[in-house]
Parts: C-alpha cells; structure tokens; sequence
C-alpha cells in the first residue's frame, strides 16, 4: 500500500489548496479526486464557469443598451451563445489545468477515482474502470465539497427543470425562466439569462431575498434587480412541478396559506441551496455520524475520529471557496505542527451580479440581536465622482463600528465592483483596525474605493463627499 503523510479526499477549493500547502511544507501528500479535472464545483461547475457568463452577458447588455449614450455607435449586438458557452469551458480548462500544474510544482499526487474511509488511517480509492487500491495515512483529510439541495416534488432532470450545473450550459435562451431560491447562485444565474433575452420570475419561500444578508443591503438589490426586469414572487412555496416537451408548470401555494396557483416557464432553476457531500464516504467505518443535514461535526477541523480532519462545505459555516481554503492551509498546518488558525469573523461573501453585493462581519441584525451597541456611517455612490462619470452610481457603502471602541464589526457594500473593494475592509477587520483608520487614510482620486473612506467617515458624522 502507498504510504502518506496525508490522503485528502476531494479536489476543490478545499481539498486541492490542501494539498499544496501540505507540499510546500514538506509532507507526503496525495489527493483523491474521482472528476476527470481538479477543481471541483467551484472551477468545473460553480464559481468560475458562472463568473465566464455573469462577464459575458454583462458585456452583452452593455453593448446593447449603454454604448450609445456613451457616444459608441455600433450595430445591436447579437447572441451567438455557442461562442459564449465555448470561451466559458476554454476559460473553465485552462484553469483546471493550472491546478495539475501546480500538483506536480508542489509534489502533490492525484490518484484518480473515488475515495472512501476503509478503517483508521486507510482510504480505498476506486478508479472508474472498478481497479481498486488502498492508500495508508497518518492523517485523512476530508473535503468532498457539496451538492444542490433538492425540493420534494420537483426532480431536476437537466432537460426542463436544471440545476445550478444545468443552468450553465443550456441549449438556448429562454423566453422564461423560473427561478426557485432568491439566495446568491439563483440570482447571479437568473441575471446571466435575463441579459440574455430571458423574462426571468425567481420564487422564494421566505418574505425577502438573500437571508443572512444585511435587511438594507438585501431591499436595495431586491429592487435594483426588479428595476433591470427581474420579477419577484415571496412568501411563496414550490408544491409540484410538471415538466413538458417545451416547458414547465409549477404549482405554487402562499407560504400563509390560500388558494394554489401555477406558473409557467420555458425552464425551472432550482437554487435553494447546497447540501454537503458525505454519503458514502465510510465515516461509519471510523465511528463518524454526520448531523441530519449531511455536515460532519469538527473542533478546529478534528472529528471525533483519530487522525481524521474535514473542511469546506462538509463541515458547518458558509459555503464559500474562499472559506474552504482558510480552512484547508489551517489544517495542514496544524498537521505539520503549525498554529493553523481561520478568523471566521472575517469570511467575506460577494454577490457578483450587477450591481455587485459584497459585505464582511456583522449586520445590524445580528449586532441588534445580541445587543451591540454600534454607529452607522454610509456613503452613497450617486456622491462618488468615478462611479458617477461610469455611469454606475446605483448603490451604497455602510460601515458599522462599535459605539464605545470605534472597532470595524462589520461592512455591506452595493454598487460597481465591491467584490474587489471589500478585500479592504477585511484587512482592516483582520487588524482590528477603528473606522477612523480607514477615514484617515488617504484613497487615491478619482476612484471609486473613496466611497469607502467617505463611509468610514460618516461613522463619527464627518463624511465630506456628500
């Protein structure tokens, strides 16, 4: 049997920056990944391939509806969306490949197939043609990732009624497209296909978009996206659903009660969220049980089996890339006898439809509950002069800090590429840095990251920008 300081089982964001930071320090390590290419949802099926298409589709309705007011006068755009899809799988490859690359930079082995715990310190990998081999390990890393959740009465096939996966390669632009679930993936996916000609209906269960959202920041994307032409139907739930040759039929109920209804659409999303992979991984074989919803329990990455770890989305906390990889280098540095630490008070989430949603720390919500005393300061982007002349001035940056220390506790942002603004304030989250560090820094100008400072501002009532 191949012998290892460390097999982890999963390619993603969990298991393969796990698997380079334990090369780098030096430990025997292999990665068990059954997909033909590394990367997991994330860079096959997730972040990367939806990312391709919310730019694609965003350059699209720019060229159709935004040139001529900028004095560009060009002939209306059209479509080709097999061109599309084929630069979104190029983009999908490259990245992928860039992965194996690094595997062999850092000595990383993949051995290809599905893994599975076989008892204390073995992991029984099981290739696609049924070869089966054993790998040995001091330490067994699991990091299988997620899958969609389903909906009871509505079975995904691909076809009429897709998931977040079929969502990316549909054969065509719907006429309609019912969305099931207002949370960060149905949005950004119900965004690429409206841009692209679709009439787009998203349905959800509770009374609002985005839990766990800051409550403004949620109300001001909620209408911005219903201003673009996306519809909204809330406090509603998905009873049944029909699938036809050319389309769907959905029946519809008030989550209060009242009388049923259907809704009609060429395709049905399904986006109510994502469930943990852990069936079949022979976690009873260790003495491991996974809660009811799949998520194995963890203190500081240890499940209650010896030399056993687990990461990512297998285990509690958002279900984010970027939160899989905090977790994964403080792992093996804890195996490697390092002081492997994530500062889950700072985990950013990003939204990446237009206008971009990004936030990082508590909202007022949370701080209200557990009785946080705090200041408010925002700065609107109708006030920043770069995002004003852009032609982008939708949205806003809100800072809270608390009332007694001026300490950061959290930060929402909406507007034009938050996503890459937030990176700011999570620094200074990290450094526990006062909102009055960040409003006595200079910011270059004309920028649209002054908004920033000018938020930080208004925490002590000195904004001078508006």
């Amino acid at each position: 049997m191949a012998q290892y300081d460390v097999v982890i089982i999963g390619g993603g964001p969990a298991g393969y920056n796990a698997g380079i930071r334990a090369g780098q320090l030096g430990l025997k390590v292999a990665v068990v990944e059954d997909r033909v290419t590394l990367g997991g949802t994330c860079l096959n099926v997730g972040c990367m391939p939806s990312k391709a298409l919310l730019h694609a589709s965003e350059m699209f309705e720019v060229a159709a509806k935004d040139f001529a007011g900028l004095g560009i006068d060009v002939p209306a755009p059209k479509l080709n969306l097999p061109v599309m899809m084929s630069q979104k799988q190029t983009s999908v490859d490259q990245l992928t490949k860039g992965i194996e690359f690094l595997f062999k930079k850092n000595k990383v082995d993949w051995v290809k197939g599905r893994g599975k715990i076989a008892g204390q310190g073995k992991v029984e990998v099981t290739a696609q043609d049924g070869a089966v081999q054993t790998l040995e390990a001091a330490n067994i890393v699991i990091a299988t990732g997620s899958e969609p959740s389903t909906l009871p009465g509505v079975t995904v096939d691909q076809a009429r009624i897709v998931d977040s996966t079929g969502a990316l390669s549909l054969p065509e632009v719907p006429k309609s497209l019912i969305v099931i679930g207002a949370g960060i993936i149905g949005l950004e996916l119900g965004s690429v296909w409206r841009r692209l000609g679709a009439k787009v209906t998203v349905i959800e269960f509770l009374d609002r978009i985005c839990p766990g959202m800051d409550a403004e920041t949620a109300k001001t994307f909620q209408r911005a996206l219903t201003k673009q032409g996306m519809s909204f139907k809330l406090a509603s739930k998905v009873t049944g659903a029909a699938a036809k040759k050319d389309g769907v039929d959905l029946t519809v109920e008030p989550v209060a009660g009242g009388a049923a209804e259907t809704v009609s659409g060429d395709y049905v999303l399904v986006c109510i969220g994502r469930r943990p992979y852990t069936e079949g991984l022979g976690l009873e074989s260790v003495g491991i049980t996974p809660d009811k919803r799949g998520f194995i329990d963890t203190d500081h990455f240890k499940t209650g089996a010896p030399g056993v770890w687990a990461i990512g989305d297998a285990t509690h906390g958002p279900m984010l890339a970027h939160k899989a990889e905090e977790e994964a280098i403080a792992v093996i540095e804890i195996i490697a006898g390092k002081a492997g630490h994530v500062n889950y008070d700072v985990i950013p989430s990003v939204t990446y439809t237009f206008p971009e949603v990004a936030s990082v720390g508590k909202t007022e919500e949370e701080l209200k509950a557990a009785g946080v005393e705090y200041k408010v300061g925002k700065f609107p982007f109708t006030a920043n002069s770069r995002a004003k002349i852009n032609h982008e001035a939708e949205g806003f940056v809100k800072v809270l800090a608390d009332a007694k220390t001026d300490r950061v506790l959290g930060v929402h942002m909406i507007g034009p590429d938050v996503g890459e603004m937030i990176g700011e304030y999570c620094v200074a989250m990290e450094f526990a840095a006062a909102s009055e560090d960040v409003a006595r820094t200079c910011h270059p100008h004309p920028t649209r990251s002054e908004a920033l400072r000018q938020a930080a501002m208004g925490v002590e009532g000195w904004t001078m920008q508006a």
